[in-house]
């Protein structure tokens, strides 16, 4: 009998985990978020994430100024948010860039991801690192590194290639070779 509780204990342990982890997913109805950036030039960065990244815009939207200033987001600001996704479907990941003219803003420190609080890169995976560096120098970007680095020991595997935005931010891609 000793045996039996033994076995027991740990699976009804597991059961227990499992049961917490679904029901915390079960109060979220999208599993990926969206990601707003306040940006120093919304067409600068609307070509860099939509022609170098490979973002696609689609239909983005208006906050009027009484509404933002309601929910804490601006000062009396309204907002004109340029959406971008990637992929099709309703959990496609969405980048909402947003540029509000004539305010004063404070420039981050984007030297390195210890710099500053907060967020602090975008990680994004890709299918083609390759494909991918040569969009990012046909476009006048380099990467912050000498060059992509290998995830791992497999030279088939991943590689990381960080890069800034226009706004100096990070971004990760992360893909094979090919």
């Amino acid at each position: 009998m000793r045996s039996l509780l033994l076995v027991l204990v740990p699976l009804s342990g597991v059961a227990f985990v499992s049961a917490s982890r679904t029901a915390v997913l079960d109060d979220f109805p999208r599993t990926t978020i969206d990601v707003g950036v306040h940006v120093s030039d919304i067409e600068a960065a609307a070509d860099f994430y939509a022609n170098v990244i490979g973002f696609t815009e689609v239909e983005g939207f208006e906050v009027a100024a009484d509404f933002a200033t309601s929910a804490g987001l601006t000062d009396g600001e309204p907002l004109t948010v340029r959406v971008f996704v990637l992929g099709d479907d309703d959990s496609a990941t969405r980048l909402k860039l947003m540029q509000i003219p004539g305010v004063s803003t404070r420039v981050g420190d984007n030297a390195f991801v210890h710099s500053q609080l907060g967020f602090r890169y975008l990680t994004i995976f890709i299918d083609d690192t390759n494909a991918a560096l040569a969009r990012l120098r046909a476009a006048g970007h380099a990467p912050v590194a000498a060059g992509p680095v290998l995830i791992g020991e497999d030279p088939a595997g991943d590689y990381l290639t960080v890069v800034r935005d226009p706004d100096g931010n990070l971004i990760e891609l992360i893909g094979p070779r090919r």
